[in-house]
């Protein structure tokens, strides 16, 4: 799907403290607001955003991720940041667009809301279908036990012993019978 020229980039999801985040600036990139109005925002919305929502991140934090992919240099600030970045989990990703009041933040948080309701179909499907496959791989496994079982009774008549030829009585006239 080719992007259109309003669209901006994506923001980068980076893996903090075992937690998908995405950070401040790029977030504030996306929804078409300066960095410090989305955190002025967080500050005063701050019942919205609890610690699983967003937390801020340390020194030696920022400095593992400015050393694995020169994150801070790219957001204009760069290494001179009055203050340390925040980052955000999902949810306050969408909590931040909800209490943003430009026409992007609106535009994003109609389309987060849609993305997780088709998230949320698509995994039902699956699940739709892997409860299927389930009952399905039950089948093969009763179908499995019962061909078992006519193999192990139809092997003894497969498997006959030889009938030895000179033990059989032999039928007709032969020299040296009489």
């Amino acid at each position: 799907m080719a992007k259109t020229q309003s669209e901006p980039a994506l923001p980068r999801i980076f893996t903090v403290r075992k937690l998908r985040v995405v950070m401040d600036s790029d977030l504030a990139k996306l929804y078409g607001v300066a960095g410090f109005r989305l955190n002025e925002a967080v500050r005063r919305n701050a019942k919205r955003f609890p610690s699983d929502f967003f937390f801020i991140i340390t020194k030696e934090e920022v400095a593992a991720l400015r050393s694995q992919i020169a994150i801070l240099e790219e957001s204009g600030r760069g290494k001179h940041r009055k203050y340390l970045p925040r980052v955000f989990t999902e949810h306050g990703a969408l909590m931040a667009a909800s209490i943003l009041r430009s026409e992007r933040a609106i535009e994003m948080s109609v389309y987060l809301v849609r993305a997780f309701v088709q998230m949320r179909e698509a995994i039902l499907a699956h699940a739709t279908i892997l409860k299927r496959l389930a009952e399905i791989d039950h089948r093969l496994i009763e179908h499995d036990s019962v061909l078992r079982e006519v193999v192990e009774r139809l092997r003894p008549l497969l498997d006959a012993p030889a009938v030895d030829e000179e033990a059989k009585p032999k039928i007709g006239f032969h020299r040296g019978s009489r």
